[in-house]
C-alpha cells in the first residue's frame, strides 16, 4: 500500500512542474486525493460493499470535484492534473502511467448493461475538456487534444484532435530514430519530433529530414556502384556525426 502511495506522489512531480514538496502534494492536490479515495472505494466495491463504496466516492466527488465510479479499474501512477469536472464511468479501464486534465469525461453512450465506457492503455494523456465516449480503446501512448470528442478507437502513439476526434499524427519509432540521427548529422536538434501536438514548422522539418535521409542513402549506393566499376572518386570527408551545434560553436570561438 505504501509503495502505491509513494508512486502516486512521485508521478505528480514527474508531470507537474508546479509541485514543490511532498507535503504540498499530499495536502493540496485534489487529483491525488481523488485517486486515494478511489483506491479505497474500489477495494470496498470488490469486497461486495457496494453502498459504502458509493458513499465514499460521493464524498470524494464533493471534496475534490472529481467523480470516479468505484467499479472503474485504474492502473498505477495515475495522475489527474487540476481535476475539477473529471468524470470516470463505471466500466472504464485505465492502464499505467496515464494522465487526465480537468474537464475530461470518460463516459458511456448507451444505457445497456456491460462494457460501455472507454479503455485507456498505458501512457495515455487526455487533454483538458476532452470527451472519450463509449467502449472505445485508446492505444498505448496516444494523446487526446483539449476539447476533442473521441467516439472511435485510437491507435497506439497517435494524436487526436477535433469534434469528432480524428487522428492528425502518429509517432513511428523507426522514423523518430531516423530523424534524430539525421538531425544530429546536420547539426541541430529535431525539437519537433518530441512535441505531442502538431506544429507546421516541426512537420516541415520532419519532411526535410526524411528527404535528406533518402538522398543520403542514394548517394551511398551511387558511390558504391562507381567503386565497383573502378571509378576512383576524390570526395572530401564528411564531418563527424557526433558533433553538436554547441560543440561546433565553441570550437569556432576558440
Amino acid at each position: 500500500m505504501f509503495e502505491r502511495i509513494r508512486e502516486d506522489i512521485h508521478c505528480v512531480f514527474d508531470r507537474d512542474p508546479a509541485a514543490r514538496s511532498v507535503f504540498e502534494v499530499v495536502l493540496s492536490y485534489p487529483g491525488f486525493h481523488a485517486v486515494r479515495f478511489h483506491r479505497l472505494s474500489h477495494w470496498l466495491w470488490r469486497k461486495g460493499l457496494r453502498l459504502p463504496a458509493r458513499l465514499l466516492s460521493t464524498f470524494a466527488r464533493w471534496f475534490t470535484g472529481i467523480e470516479i465510479h468505484p467499479a472503474a479499474e485504474i492502473g498505477r501512477r495515475f495522475f489527474i492534473d487540476h481535476g475539477m469536472g473529471v468524470v470516470i464511468g463505471e466500466t472504464t479501464r485505465i492502464g499505467d502511467d496515464c494522465t487526465l486534465y480537468h474537464g475530461v469525461t470518460l463516459g458511456g453512450t448507451s444505457w445497456e448493461k456491460g462494457k460501455r465506457h472507454p479503455t485507456l492503455e498505458n501512457d495515455v494523456v487526455v487533454g483538458a475538456g476532452a470527451k472519450v465516449l463509449g467502449p472505445v480503446t485508446i492505444g498505448r501512448g496516444a494523446r487526446i487534444g483539449s476539447n476533442a470528442v473521441v467516439v472511435k478507437d485510437v491507435p497506439e502513439e497517435a494524436t487526436v484532435v477535433g469534434v469528432p476526434g480524428h487522428v492528425i499524427g502518429r509517432k513511428l519509432p523507426g522514423k523518430a530514430q531516423q530523424r534524430h540521427a539525421m538531425a544530429k548529422k546536420i547539426g541541430f536538434d529535431a525539437y519537433g519530433t518530441t512535441q505531442d501536438m502538431p506544429d507546421p514548422v516541426a512537420r516541415a522539418i520532419d519532411c526535410l529530414l526524411d528527404h535528406l535521409h533518402v538522398l543520403d542513402l542514394r548517394n551511398e549506393k551511387i558511390c558504391e556502384a562507381l567503386n565497383r566499376l573502378g571509378e576512383r572518386l576524390d570526395l572530401p570527408d564528411l564531418p563527424p556525426c557526433e558533433a553538436t551545434l554547441d560543440e561546433e560553436t565553441e570550437q569556432k570561438g576558440r
